[in-house]
């Protein structure tokens, strides 16, 4: 009997969110292929990252809801001498095959992650410089057309580092996973990031173009005070903005919203549109249940929504809500694409990109 070789894999999430994003990592390889002798991976709480150890399988990025970032994890150096650690990650880096398409020198998504940034920043120069002489790494320093590996170390303090690659066609296309927006001048609150990270995060610039044009229209439902309406409005999509709150700033009276204060769970369009978005405080049983019924009524054609997430048992949750899309639309007959991620200016919530696609 051939003995399976494990197969380490760095997930990088948001801080508070570790156990979630192992949990769901080692459901998705078991549903690859029974995982044999493998121990849970040890969770350090609030730590913005987790390790997991796997058989065969190989995770798929895109399918994984709470991970920001998947890396091949190949060497861990948990003593490094504070004069000299360069010579101990660059013997480490020898030892991995091929060139790298671009290095990327990263540390956890936490306050004292953060006081890591002077450090890596004077940091990269030196190994840079080491890696381009031996002929190690391309000068496309965010791999936007290299089809070579990235080349990740991680320091999770400044004495340790994990040192790992990424397939660019499975991980996030930025550092740390994290892809920051800028807050608008115009926006009338924080909420407008969400669905602008969204529509980065869950379409190409060729979707974009297609999904997101002039003219189209769209329903917010729980709109108020407007930060999901205006990354709609900017791109010239007239919006029916639901909420009983007010709106405020420019969308108080901009020519292409139309505010009806009523309850956004119980409002139906009088005709259908091309975009729903959804940001409501609400469990996420019951919003998945409205999404099931716009789609299935035939209201929209594309949606993005947020779920906010209970305290315990979120997992659980969201196989639960997302499972009731599914079933609900397969029953319907409709040809879907739906991708959940939680991105980086989520916080106790996930969001959802929904769409129907041709047979």
């Amino acid at each position: 009997m051939k003995k399976s070789t494990n197969t380490n894999w760095l997930l990088y999430c948001r801080p508070g969110f570790e156990q979630d994003c192992a949990q769901e990592a080692l459901r998705q390889a078991m549903q690859q292929k029974p995982i044999i002798g493998i121990e849970q991976p040890a969770i350090v709480a609030d730590s913005g990252y987790v390790a997991v150890a796997l058989n065969e399988q190989k995770p798929s990025y895109r399918e994984l809801i709470f991970a920001r970032q998947l890396i091949r994890l190949h060497h861990t150096i948990a003593a490094l001498p504070e004069r000299d650690r360069l010579t101990p990650i660059l013997a480490a880096i020898a030892t991995l095959p091929g060139s790298f398409g671009a290095l990327w020198l990263e540390a956890p998504d936490t306050n004292d992650g953060k006081l890591l940034s002077t450090f890596t920043r004077r940091f990269q120069p030196l190994l840079e410089s080491a890696l381009r002489e031996q002929g190690r790494l391309q000068d496309d320093p965010q791999n936007t057309h290299s089809k070579l590996p990235r080349l990740h170390i991680f320091f999770p303090d400044k004495s340790s580092v994990l040192i790992g690659t990424s397939d660019p066609h499975n991980s996030a296309a930025t550092i740390m996973g994290i892809m920051r927006q800028l807050m608008p001048a115009e926006a009338p609150s924080r909420s407008t990031m969400k669905l602008a990270e969204a529509i980065e995060v869950f379409m190409d610039r060729s979707e974009q173009t297609r999904l997101l044009r002039q003219g189209m229209t769209a329903v917010d439902l729980g709109a108020a005070p407007g930060g999901w309406t205006w990354q709609m409005v900017k791109r010239g999509i007239r919006v029916t903005a639901v909420d009983n709150g007010p709106m405020k700033g420019v969308l108080a009276k901009h020519p292409l919203v139309e505010h009806l204060k009523q309850d956004g769970f119980k409002y139906a369009p009088r005709k259908a549109v091309d975009w729903l978005v959804c940001d409501m405080v609400e469990k996420p049983s019951k919003v998945a249940k409205l999404i099931e019924e716009w789609f299935a009524a035939g209201w929209c054609k594309h949606a993005i929504f947020n779920l906010k997430l209970p305290m315990k048992q979120r997992v659980v949750a969201l196989d639960s809500a997302l499972g009731g899309i599914r079933t609900r639309l397969d029953e319907e007959g409709i040809n879907y694409k739906m991708i959940a991620k939680q991105l980086y200016h989520d916080r106790e919530e996930i969001t959802v990109f929904l769409t129907k696609t041709k047979k």
